[in-house]
């Protein structure tokens, strides 16, 4: 209604309760004279708790007819099958709500869904429902189950305790696959089985990728109903943003189903596998599913039946991981060495900001170890703190290189300087680690140990970067050929923090003349003809001499004594040399074949830069 007043409302609400002949109900006239702005939604309508018979429910059609509101709580309030049809008509027809909660109303019956699923099709506005601990029995399933086909506006439903288990569930699941608005789908408590119920929901996986939240807390999936559930997951490209397996009595064999299925989920980002007898055995077999995952941000394992050796396992994954951000391991048997290996993790990790752990120390049988204890969680939770306060940085760092590589006109040695620092930072990490022992000989070896960390990553990378670093395969060849027209194309990949590659391109026509000394060197490899296809250099990598962190060649190389062997294997070496601005060596391939005049100097100034 336009114009209407709180005075109206309270009038015509208690004209209609003496008309009925029924009491009027305290909470909402306190609520009514604290109404304000009447024009848009009023923010909430809270009857939770209130005994809401058929006349009480008519009564309130007076409030419904004059206002709008975001939430009614109708919690708990006693609704018989008369009282819920009329109040459900009465919020489909004046749109009275975008938030509606039914729950805890175990007698709403047939035809109390039957309007609930009118509703939930005929209303634009209604968002969320929640009908937790109101029984969806077969019977009054398939009105549901028609409703959320016919696409509903739903985006949230809370079905938790509704006795969905069997054909109620099917028929929501089936229903489900073609709905493309619900996001948030919550079905704990509803003594799904590890058969049927889970097959239902694999199946609904495989064809539905808008649904984002899936809770499936304190059910009997167990490890057969994940093996259903991962196979939906193994076939959605984008989907299932958060899936919730607490209390599912799981174990190690289905965290190999589960290990298996994490590299290929590119959207989930929470997985919550709290109070399943998972055991360190099942932490090792998810550990390699976890590190091989781009997208998981938080895991829960709370009471997972953890030990030092867990921890260990766990400990491995966050070293390796670039972006966990919350992991919880409380309630598990942690003690010294399972804390020392986490604390180590957080050494080298720069992304995780909480671990959860018992704030007590476990019993020990060496009772000094209690306090190393203490000071080993003190230590952890700093390392969180740090990661805080680098998480900003890092932040502004990364679209920082966003904005330089979708720049259309960019220069080769502007992103290299920046990515050298990130490996310089992915060369420390790895120190700390004290995994890959392999150093170079020289004294001076920090960047070599840098060029080793990047041909080793490299093993472990997709093939972009095994193309970029190692071998001159089809993707790289142009760099030498020469392209259509009078073209050239250089290109440099470097691999940066948290394995991202950022790859610098470079297309331009040669300019008609010098104009400018600068320009002339910067395309001055680019303007020369090359030689021969690039080809890989005939020196094993190991015994590449290593370059010093300011770019120089030390003087050890195979070209400082001209007595040493032949003149070949001094021609690779001086290709194999870093060049003085600190490009890869694999770059300096692309240039073109140096021929020396008789006073030795090169035969070209392109081929000098």
């Amino acid at each position: 209604a336009q114009n209407v007043t709180v005075d109206e409302i309270m009038t015509a609400y208690k004209q209609a309760c003496q008309k009925l002949n029924c009491k009027q109900i305290p909470k909402l006239l306190k609520q009514i004279q604290e109404f304000k702005d009447l024009a848009p939604r009023i923010d909430c309508l809270d009857l939770k708790g209130e005994k809401l018979d058929y006349k009480a429910c008519e009564a309130l059609e007076e409030i419904f007819k004059r206002v709008q509101f975001k939430i009614v709580d109708l919690e708990q309030t006693s609704l018989d099958e008369d009282g819920a049809s009329a109040l459900f008509d009465m919020i489909e027809y004046y749109e009275s709500a975008t938030h509606l909660n039914i729950s805890f109303n175990k007698h709403i019956g047939t035809r109390g869904w039957q309007a609930a699923a009118h509703m939930m099709r005929k209303t634009n506005c209604l968002q969320y429902l929640d009908a937790r601990n109101t029984p969806l029995l077969d019977h009054s399933a398939p009105f549901v189950a028609r409703a959320l086909r016919i696409s509903s506006s739903l985006v949230v439903l809370h079905l938790e305790n509704a006795s969905l288990s069997g054909r109620p569930l099917m028929l929501l699941a089936t229903a489900l696959k073609m709905n493309m608005n619900l996001r948030e789908l919550y079905l704990a408590d509803n003594k799904l089985n590890g058969l049927q119920d889970s097959a239902q929901l694999g199946n609904l996986l495989k064809f539905n990728c808008y649904i984002q939240i899936l809770d499936l807390r304190n059910n009997h999936i167990l490890d057969s109903g994940l093996a259903y559930i991962c196979e939906g997951l193994n076939e959605q490209r984008k989907g299932l943003v958060t899936l919730v397996l607490w209390n599912n009595q799981l174990t190690h064999t289905g965290m190999a189903y589960l290990g298996m299925t994490l590299p290929h989920t590119q959207s989930l980002e929470t997985l919550n596998l709290g109070h399943n007898p998972i055991g360190n055995e099942g932490v090792r077999n998810l550990k390699n599913g976890l590190i091989g995952n781009r997208s998981v941000l938080r895991l829960g394992l709370a009471s997972t039946k953890l030990t030092c050796e867990g921890a260990v396992a766990v400990a491995e994954f966050i070293a390796e991981s670039p972006r966990l951000l919350r992991l919880d391991l409380r309630e598990n048997e942690i003690k010294t060495g399972g804390l020392m290996a986490l604390s180590l993790a957080l050494k080298v990790n720069h992304s995780l900001l909480r671990l959860d752990l018992d704030r007590e120390p476990k019993k020990e049988s060496v009772k000094s170890f209690i306090e190393t204890q203490k000071a080993l969680l003190a230590e952890i939770q700093n390392g969180c703190k740090r990661n805080f306060i680098l998480a900003k940085e890092k932040e502004e760092k990364e679209q920082k290189l966003q904005q330089s590589a979708s720049m259309p006109e960019i220069t080769v040695t502007e992103p290299l300087e920046e990515d050298t620092d990130e490996e310089a930072d992915a060369g420390l990490e790895t120190k700390d680690l004290s995994e890959r022992p392999k150093s170079p000989d020289s004294a001076d070896g920090a960047a070599a140990s840098q060029l080793l960390l990047s041909l080793e990553k490299a093993k472990d990378r997709p093939p972009p970067l095994h193309v970029a670093e190692e071998s001159p395969s089809p993707a790289t060849s142009p760099a030498s050929a020469p392209s259509q027209g009078n073209e050239r194309r250089i290109s440099v990949s470097s691999p940066g923090r948290g394995h991202k590659i950022f790859v610098v391109t470079r297309v331009e026509t040669l300019p008609d003349r010098a104009a400018d000394a600068t320009r002339l060197r910067q395309d001055a490899a680019a303007a020369s003809k090359p030689a021969e296809p690039q080809r890989p250099a005939p020196a094993p990598k190991p015994e590449l001499p290593a370059p010093r962190a300011n770019g120089a060649v030390p003087e050890s190389s195979a070209c400082s004594d001209p007595k040493r062997g032949d003149p070949n294997d001094c021609e690779s070496a001086t290709h194999d040399t870093p060049l003085p601005n600190g490009l890869k060596t694999d770059f300096a391939r692309a240039l073109p074949e140096t021929s020396s005049d008789g006073d030795g100097k090169t035969g070209s100034c392109a081929a000098e830069h």
